[in-house]
């Protein structure tokens, strides 16, 4: 015998099965970048950037995943990058490239994925990014740059969170 309590799980359950599916599409947010040479032929493809939460709240965690692929095998290298408010270059950072991704990089997809809580102090507003990933022996991977923005709070914090 069939109950209501029963077809309400053979509902539910589904739905909820593809609401959790979706939840991490709804935290980050894909964003449009463009290559620093359009006519650079870059051993690293990049696929898409993706920041979470976006926009960028001070204070507050955020991350930036840049999946990509190569065509060849990677041992190691550089990332940097250059931030700008304004127009104004007001920060760089150097990280090795193995401290963002495993290494080594295989022939294939990769995700460069990096971490940083700004200052609680950083002036809300739109910056630009550019990262320039380097192997070793100088060589240039790819270089990329994308807009994104910081606010002062969001919704889902509060004062207290500061």
């Amino acid at each position: 015998m069939v109950t209501v309590a029963s077809q309400f799980k053979l509902i539910l359950l589904p739905l909820l099965a593809i609401t959790l599916l979706f939840l991490p599409l709804l935290q980050a947010t894909a964003t449009d970048f463009k290559y620093c040479d359009d006519e650079g032929s870059y051993v690293v493809k990049v696929d898409g950037v993706n920041i979470s939460p976006n926009p960028v709240v001070r204070g507050k965690p955020a991350t930036f995943n840049i999946s990509a692929s190569t065509g060849q095998a990677i041992s190691g290298g550089k990332a940097v990058i250059d931030v700008s408010f304004l127009g104004l270059h007001i920060h760089q950072e150097k990280h090795e490239l193995c401290e963002e991704t495993s290494c080594p990089i295989a022939v294939g997809d990769f995700v460069l994925s990096h971490n940083q809580v700004l200052p609680g102090f950083t002036p809300p507003g739109s910056y630009k990014l550019k990262m320039t990933i380097s192997g070793e022996g100088i060589q240039q991977l790819t270089c990329i740059t994308f807009d994104f923005k910081i606010v002062f709070g969001a919704s889902g914090y509060s004062v207290s969170d500061s």
